[in-house]
């Protein structure tokens, strides 16, 4: 291929990618390099994206072939693609599907303990912490005790490699006959893919499935609530991208999708699907309540059908919504977790994931013995700040399928929504005590720059007839800031109660502003929310940034305005550019201005802009 300096890409050798944001091409490159690229970088000009191993994985387990995406990078790019470059893609795509996890015939009980060295290592899942973990309470039931599988490779390097392999022996016992293949106990399923990623070898699971106990499940032709229900293409397309066939390989996996886009109706069109019993694992309390009313409002099912399983209320039913919070409670920190047990009170067809990039530790443990479940998780972002990306590929299944927000956008499916950093100077009461502070107090000083409460009053002011949301990330600040302009606070300490009466007073236009903390970042359901004022925030949280925007991005007559008020020339204004990253990939624009304090005119003006 030629050099053409207007194509937007240029490709390094180390599988770095640099995307000039200026050349005509630039937003048709951003949204073919969100399925298989990672955006590490989003300065004014030049944004850099990294090509990395767990990347092509998920875009070879959605369809995509080493062939299309090089043909994609040859396209865009302004210089020849180098040869390594295409070639690692290639290698590094082979390693998928390299082996294959497929189903073998049951060995009699007494046999079963010489699969793993010991016959304790059928019954506690690997990673688990020894004893006392309470995995004897979340013990799978008996009909899969002595269940075994195969692990299967054409290639004798990969055997003898896995052959060798200290870590792999305690799950793995070469299986006599012809070809190259291990058995493996059907508990020690999610554990062996979790190790294989680690090796370098994301195992393509074709082992079948189990159904669930049978639940008639059918969304409606209208809303219970007298609104119309149409279910969208793309809700569709994404839903039959993981229930695929029902045959082996398919029924598991992640759904990416922009806040406001209706991941809950994806959820429930692959209940219709597959109409079984199902478990539904979500945020927080406000959220089980919005999956409770969605399901009532847009399927056949009635109450008696629908389980809340929280810290108030603990019914098992044939469709159960629980919290992450009360799944991994334990009443030590080193006793047991007593609520796994919900894991095996049915036999669940379906487990469905919301906000998947936050499922904590335990809940991957027990994720981890639960691969013969269909399992769908849920998200706007596969974004985690630990960098636990590779687990949910492993135990919750690879992306299905993912689509670019400005293409929603565009098709009028999400909100316009029109991004502005303000930056204002530090107030000089505070500028001596954050120049002797340590790096964490820094940013604390920073994110509560007493400074920016007239930025947040002329916002208020110019947005008087919008609804909005003011988001933070300290409490003490929320209070103070609540108390000024008198605006309703929710917090994690309040009440479940008067949490569900502030939104539904919100959602009725009864109250036009509410002061948040974190627990607004997620799962809470405000469609008329048209302008978000973030005030601080976690750090660099790239998630956290991307779900905030999301609670205005509901499709609305008018654009949406997500502000941030960032603390100039100190360390929050770094942790924000890191922030932006996610949506920077995404196309979002943040236009940044110098706050002034005596002209509130600046707000309408853009000086500068962050593409």
């Amino acid at each position: 291929m030629p050099y053409d300096p207007s194509n937007p890409l240029i490709i390094q050798g180390d599988r770095t990618i640099l995307l000039d944001v200026h050349t005509p091409r630039a937003a048709e490159a951003r949204s073919a390099l969100i399925p298989f690229a990672e955006l590490e970088k989003s300065p004014e000009h030049l944004h850099t994206y990294r090509i990395t191993p767990l990347s092509l994985w998920n875009a070879a387990s959605a369809g995509f072939t080493p062939g299309r995406i090089a043909g994609i990078l040859e396209d865009l790019a302004r210089f020849p693609v180098a040869q390594s470059v295409t070639k690692w893609i290639l290698e590094t795509m082979g390693r998928f599907g390299k082996i294959r996890l497929v189903c073998a015939e049951p060995v009699p009980a007494a046999d079963s303990g010489a699969v793993n060295g010991n016959a304790g290592a059928v019954d506690s899942p690997a990673g688990a912490s020894d004893a006392a973990s309470g995995e004897a309470e979340a013990a799978p039931r008996p009909d899969v005790r002595n269940e075994f599988l195969l692990l299967v490779t054409e290639s004798p390097l990969v055997y003898r490699e896995l052959a060798a392999s200290k870590t792999m022996a305690r799950y793995l016992v070469p299986e006599p006959g012809e070809g190259f293949r291990f058995r493996l106990g059907v508990l020690h399923r999610g554990t062996v893919k979790q190790e294989l990623l680690k090796l370098g070898w994301p195992v393509k699971d074709e082992a079948p499935l189990r159904d669930g106990d049978p639940l008639e499940v059918d969304l409606l032709d209208g809303c219970r609530s007298g609104k119309p229900l149409v279910i969208r293409d793309y809700q569709i397309q994404a839903a039959q991208a993981l229930v695929g066939d029902k045959g082996p390989g398919t029924g598991f996996g992640t759904i990416v999708l922009p806040c406001g886009a209706g991941k809950t109706v994806v959820g429930m069109t692959v209940m219709s699907m597959l109409k079984t019993n199902t478990l539904i694992l979500t945020t927080n309390v406000a959220a089980v309540h919005q999956w409770i009313a969605e399901l009532l409002d847009k399927t056949n099912l009635d109450p008696a059908d629908i389980g809340e399983y929280t810290g108030d209320n603990k019914t098992v039913r044939p469709v159960t919504v629980a919290t992450y919070q009360i799944i991994t409670w334990r009443p030590s920190k080193e006793g047991p977790f007593p609520h796994f047990q919900l894991f095996r009170d049915r036999a669940w067809g379906l487990i469905i994931y919301d906000e998947v990039h936050l499922l904590p530790a335990p809940v991957f443990r027990v994720t981890a013995e639960l691969q013969t479940v269909r399992r769908l998780g849920l998200t706007a972002t596969l974004v985690r700040e630990d960098g636990c990306e590779g687990d949910v590929f492993s135990l919750v299944g690879p992306k299905r399928y993912d689509v670019p927000w400005k293409d929603l956008e565009t098709q009028g499916w999400i909100a316009t929504a029109r991004c502005t950093e303000i930056r204002v100077e530090i107030d000089p009461e505070v500028e001596i005590e954050y120049a002797v502070s340590n790096q964490r107090q820094k940013y604390r000083i920073a994110s509560e720059n007493p400074a920016k409460t007239a930025v947040i009053h002329a916002l208020l002011e110019k947005h008087a007839d919008d609804a909005k949301l003011v988001i933070g990330q300290y409490i003490d600040q929320l209070e103070t800031l609540a108390e000024a302009t008198g605006a309703p606070l929710i917090t994690g300490k309040t009440p479940n109660a008067e949490r569900d009466r502030l939104y539904g007073a919100f959602r009725a236009g009864e109250i036009r502003t509410i002061i948040v903390s974190k627990v607004a970042n997620f799962a809470i359901d405000l469609p008329d929310a048209s302008v978000a004022i973030q005030i601080s925030g976690s750090f660099g949280s790239r998630q956290e940034e991307a779900q905030r925007l999301g609670r205005i991005l509901r499709p609305k007559e008018k654009d949406s305005h997500f502000y941030t008020i960032v603390t100039s020339q100190t360390v929050e204004e770094e942790f924000a550019a890191n922030r932006q990253k996610f949506l920077a990939e995404q196309g979002y624009e943040y236009s940044i201005i110098r706050w002034e304090e005596d002209s509130s005119l600046v707000l309408d003006s853009g000086a500068g802009c962050l593409a």
